[in-house]
């Protein structure tokens, strides 16, 4: 509980933590609760689960804390079969910014540089193996490690003004890790571009170079992404996380490989229950009437 509640606060409880020895002060408890507000908002309904950056004044900063709000979120009964989609949302004007650059200070050693880097790495590569689709719903600006969350993404839903931009290269820290998820949505000419130049890209140049999935009006940015998320729940958890950890297998494959992996997965797939009641469904014209589950047909 108290790790959980520290991952949800903006500051560190400095105050509170100065002293193991000494238990917080007169009032100081009192105080602490008015100045802890979540870093990261999650709801959850109809299958869908809502996670929030929820730092605009820190242009949501992807902060340590930060970091481990949106891992804890993200894992949060993740296996359930009430969990179908995850949306990865924003407050403010700034869907994310990156990195807070107070960590990265030579105030703090190699060490907690390095800890800044592997979790943020960590919180990436987790988004492509959780079971379930997780969209990125962007409204503004996402820079740095914020553009590469919305690449990491499984699908990306962008509002007309929103932008992408690898700036580190201009404060001389240059976006080597944005640069394995952009090298993996975009073309390499577009994507070092971004990285050479820190210019931004626009919208509808995201939506054309593949990095985002779909460009809308503001207004109907909600709608959009939700339409995408009910379609999503319409299908059986198990198949699609079955499809969804073999196209990330195979796309690092060559063609022999791929197609020797991705054969055996659909056959594999026929044997689960609702690889049989999908079939028999559509002969017999009905809805399927989906498990979620991993077991076999017996």
């Amino acid at each position: 509980m108290a790790a959980a509640r520290l991952c949800r606060l903006r500051r560190p409880l400095t105050a509170a933590f100065g002293s193991a020895a000494a238990g917080p002060g007169p009032g100081q408890e009192a105080r602490v609760e008015a100045e802890a507000e979540a870093l990261t908002l999650r709801r959850q309904a109809g299958g869908v689960r809502t996670i929030v950056l929820n730092n605009p004044r820190r242009r949501n900063a992807l902060s340590l804390p930060m970091l481990r709000c949106l891992r804890q979120d993200l894992l949060h009964d993740a296996k359930s079969r009430e969990l179908r989609a995850i949306v990865i949302a924003a407050e403010g004007p700034v869907f994310s910014s990156g990195h807070d650059l107070k960590e990265l200070s030579s105030e703090d050693d190699v060490k907690h540089h390095s800890q800044v880097f592997e979790l943020c790495a960590e919180v990436m590569t987790l988004i492509q193996k959780l079971p379930v689709p997780v969209i990125a719903k962007v409204n503004g600006l996402a820079t740095a490690a914020g553009c590469q969350l919305v690449a990491s993404c499984d699908i990306a839903v962008a509002s007309e003004k929103s932008q992408f931009a690898t700036p580190g290269v201009n404060i001389g820290l240059f976006c080597s890790t944005p640069a394995v998820a952009l090298g993996r949505s975009l073309p390499r000419k577009v994507a070092l571009e971004m990285l050479f130049t820190g210019e931004p890209l626009s919208a509808q140049e995201a939506l054309m170079h593949g990095l985002v999935s779909k460009v809308v009006p503001e207004d109907k940015l909600e709608e959009e992404t939700m339409k995408i998320c009910h379609k999503i729940c319409e299908s059986s958890k198990s198949v699609l996380a079955l499809g969804k950890a073999t196209f990330y297998r195979q796309i690092t494959q060559d063609l022999d490989t791929a197609y020797k992996m991705t054969t055996q997965v659909m056959v594999d797939n026929l044997t689960l229950r609702d690889g049989q009641e999908g079939i028999e469904a559509f002969i017999q014209k009905r809805k399927p009437v989906w498990s979620h589950s991993q077991e076999e047909k017996k």
